[in-house]
């Protein structure tokens, strides 16, 4: 059994940065994309970003959050990192990790943030 396990989150001022992590309970090698969604109060969950573990870590960014957050990761913890910054009061959401392998794919069990002044 896959878990996700996400961290990072909180209340930060518009302008300000966080950085989420999520750690997989095996290999991050044995998933093919790992990646964040969000979703916000009465929204529907969207893409924040995927990372490709197995072609030179390509990743791909939702509009919204394009040249702000990027996405790494940190192979010898079998992490997945999100930076974020500059963040706006839209950024608020819960941010769920999301991982892909060949078998189907998981999720974490999301973490809050909140941006706020």
């Amino acid at each position: 059994q896959v878990h996700l396990v996400e961290s990072g989150g909180g209340l930060v001022q518009p302008g300000g940065s966080l950085r989420l992590s999520c750690a997989a309970s095996r290999t991050i090698f044995s998933f093919h994309t790992m990646g964040w969604y969000r979703q916000a109060p009465g929204k529907e969950r969207e893409l924040v970003a995927l990372i490709s573990t197995t072609t030179g870590g390509s990743a791909n960014y939702g509009d919204s959050v394009k040249g702000r957050f990027t996405i790494s990761t940190d192979n010898a913890q079998n992490t997945v990192l999100l930076q974020m910054n500059n963040l706006k009061p839209d950024d608020t959401a819960v941010y769920y990790c999301r991982a892909f392998d060949y078998a189907g794919h998981y999720w974490g069990q999301g973490t809050q943030v909140t941006v706020s002044s």
